[in-house]
């Protein structure tokens, strides 16, 4: 679909079931994501993935250098009603190396210049400072605080430039 300087970003597919199953099985990677899923709901979750419609993008993040899956990445409608939603997961292994940073960003790019949003929102547990600390450096402000899914979460945002 697109890439980063050092990430391939496809649309995702069946067979990549069972790296996807990784992330839904793994304590860290869902610690502030609703917990573990058995494998059931990482098919039942799959399936509406691969076949969601309408203003639902939903990839994989692979790293150019050596082909291995890092995590998976979307937009999807927010619960608001109003605006596309970034949403992300990475293997654990990847984490601080600034991978979660580049894709987002080509996923807020490819927003607002491919689909021509003029604005992007995201939501994560206040609670995940490392996720909070990551929209805030692309940029992305904190609009307000919602309790839901049981715990507070931050909704945060960013405008297109076109949009002033």
């Amino acid at each position: 679909m697109f890439e980063t300087k050092r990430c391939f970003i496809n649309k995702l597919q069946k067979s990549n079931f069972d790296d996807v199953k990784k992330l839904y099985v793994d304590q860290k990677v869902r610690k502030f994501l609703g917990g573990v899923c058995d494998e059931d709901s990482v098919n039942k979750l799959m399936d509406e993935m691969l076949h969601s419609e309408g203003d639902s993008y939903n990839w994989i993040v692979k790293e150019k250098a050596t082909g291995h899956f890092i995590g998976l990445v979307s937009l999807n409608p927010h619960h608001d009603g109003e605006n596309l939603e970034i949403s992300y997961q990475f293997l654990p292994e990847w984490w601080g190396q600034g991978y979660a940073s580049e894709v987002v960003q080509g996923v807020i790019n490819f927003a607002f210049n491919d689909l021509n949003l003029l604005k992007v929102v995201a939501e994560t547990q206040t609670a995940n400072i490392d996720s909070c600390k990551l929209l805030e450096k692309l940029g992305m402000k904190l609009e307000h605080k919602v309790v839901r899914f049981g715990a507070e979460q931050a909704i945060y945002s960013i405008q297109s430039s076109y949009n002033n």
